[in-house]
């Protein structure tokens, strides 16, 4: 009997080691994916330029290649800030700003649900250690939508990093799409300013421009404006997240860009 016990200990031990050895694989696994995404990510980069001309000369289907390259870009943590930009000077301020949050809240979105289901375990190695994201986690806890919502509209964590660790927290997936309008006023601005470069830049190579002198104030008041009120905006939010989470460090934190999606 006393044999027959130890042969299932042992039994058990071997089968609990597989199991460990098994799932490390897996861990490993999942960190050498993100790993390698976010590596080929950083040097695809340097192809936003070409993709956003390959765009161009779509036609109507380019704002569906656009939306879709924009959302791959936010999994694979492609800084978005030329891209957004980008769309301004390709669609207009208008159609730019639909184009990229729509991009930015598929994209995110998809980040958030392969943290919650696929990569768990590879996000929590990341984000170990990090005190933002402890007090993040608790306020979230409590007030999953608010929260969400201000960390949009404030740069405290790193957007393409801040999607998959949120897919850690107990936000309900409604709320986090719900929060996603706080990543407008930042688009705005960046599309804004993608509008007026791309309008400076036809300017100077030449195109025919019919604008005259008062276009380009209000486009340059414009602008101004768009900064200033997205800056107090960001103010604001950074006061009520600290409030919310009881930590000094998210307004004493210097400025990160928050969206390495929209804003990068």
């Amino acid at each position: 009997m006393v044999n027959d016990g130890a042969e299932r200990g042992r039994g058990g031990a071997a089968d609990g080691g597989r199991r460990n050895g098994v799932g490390r694989l897996r861990l490993l696994a999942v960190v050498v994916g993100l790993v390698a995404l976010v590596l080929l990510g950083r040097q695809a980069g340097a192809l936003i330029p070409r993709f956003a001309e390959w765009v161009e000369g779509l036609g109507l289907l380019g704002p569906v290649v656009f939306v879709a390259g924009y959302a791959l870009a936010v999994v694979a943590f492609v800084p978005g800030s030329l891209l957004t930009l980008a769309a301004g000077a390709l669609f207009g301020v208008l159609e730019g700003v639909v184009y990229v949050f729509v991009a930015a809240v598929v994209g995110s979105t998809l980040a958030f649900l392969l943290a919650r289901h696929g990569a768990r375990a590879a996000v929590e190695r990341r984000i170990e250690g990090d005190a933002r994201f402890a007090s993040i986690d608790r306020a979230v806890g409590r007030e999953g939508r608010k929260i969400v919502f201000l960390l949009r509209l404030s740069p405290v964590f790193p957007f393409n990093l801040l999607n998959y660790a949120l897919g850690l927290t107990q936000v309900r997936l409604w709320d986090y799409l719900l929060a996603s309008v706080g990543m407008l006023p930042g688009t705005i601005l960046y599309v804004y300013a993608g509008k007026l470069a791309g309008d400076v830049a036809a300017a100077a190579g030449g195109a025919t421009v019919e604008r005259g002198p008062g276009h380009w104030i209000v486009t340059v008041l414009g602008l101004v404006a768009t900064a200033v009120v997205t800056l107090l905006v960001t103010r604001i939010a950074r006061r009520a997240l600290d409030e919310a989470t009881g930590s000094s460090e998210a307004v004493a934190s210097p400025p990160v860009d928050s969206r390495t999606g929209p804003l990068a």
